[in-house]
């Protein structure tokens, strides 16, 4: 059962509180889990019990995304913003330097954490900001139509569609690249987040200038990408090691962007890995 945490973080304006969902498994050295731009925590489903056998994992919906409230409007949900809050999330959890996993755009986040020091491990799964800018306007296309198409279907509409392998793949083969595997029920509710992201325009409109261009040093970074991304091409992949070159660069084979739902013993065992 997901439960939920508050906490203060500074804002322009003072004081603020948010509140974050988060789902919380295992015991074992702390694994912190995030999503992408849209998603929510349960993208990580797949993959939690094959962790949780080893880690103390923490799954979260990020703020503005999923069931967590979203950033004061005097906050950006640019890296200068949204990495401190996760900092300020850990001491609320009580977890001092997890190790981190991040997808897309929790990929991002997680490079982020790792260069501030402050986990102990990343694992980046087809991390944002490794895009040249026909590629970023690409991806940001999709997206966009990803979430007008999320609006403007009614909800019954989903759910009809959510019943049937082609349905499914209609609604997400864009992010996987075995749509048919994910669950009526899983469909549906990841297409309602990414119809009701708060965070959504707010962090398309801060990405275009979310390039990450900084090496990460002095704490173990793993880079994987599915050999079938259709929204971030695996050549990105190449540009991360070029810019890290100490990251170990890992192939997914017959992985989308989102790989947990894809293959999730290889997708679990490379996050294994690269906190070991």
């Amino acid at each position: 059962m997901a439960e939920e945490v508050a906490f203060t973080v500074e804002s322009p304006r003072g004081p603020r509180t948010l509140s974050v969902r988060y789902e919380r498994q295992g015991a074992g050295e702390p694994l912190l889990l995030l999503h992408g731009i849209g998603h929510h925590w349960q993208a990580w489903q797949p993959v939690l019990d094959i962790l949780a056998g080893g880690r103390d994992v923490i799954a979260v919906d990020l703020p503005g995304f999923g069931a967590s409230t979203a950033l004061p409007d005097d906050m950006a949900y640019d890296l200068s913003t949204v990495v401190p809050t996760l900092g300020a999330l850990c001491s609320a959890l009580e977890i001092e330097r997890p190790h981190v996993a991040g997808n897309s755009l929790g990929g991002l986040l997680a490079l982020e954490l790792g260069r501030e020091k402050r986990v102990r491990s990343v694992t980046a799964l087809s991390p944002a900001g490794f895009w040249t800018d026909a590629e970023r306007r690409y991806a940001f296309a999709v997206l966009r139509a990803m979430r007008a198409g999320a609006r403007s279907l009614p909800v019954p509409l989903i759910e009809r569609l959510s019943r049937s392998a082609a349905g499914r793949a209609a609604l997400t083969s864009t992010i996987y690249a075995r749509p048919g595997r994910r669950s009526p029920d899983a469909v549906v509710a990841e297409t309602l987040a990414l119809r009701g992201a708060t965070g959504f325009g707010q962090t398309l409109a801060v990405g275009r200038d979310s390039l990450f261009l900084d090496d990460v040093r002095d704490v173990p970074v793993t880079i994987a990408w599915g050999t079938n991304d259709r929204l971030l091409l695996r050549r990105q992949g190449v540009r991360a090691k070029r810019v890290m070159p100490g990251a170990r660069l890992v192939r997914l084979p017959g992985c989308g962007h989102v790989p947990m739902n894809d293959d999730p013993a290889l997708v679990a065992r490379v996050i294994l890995d690269g906190s070991r």
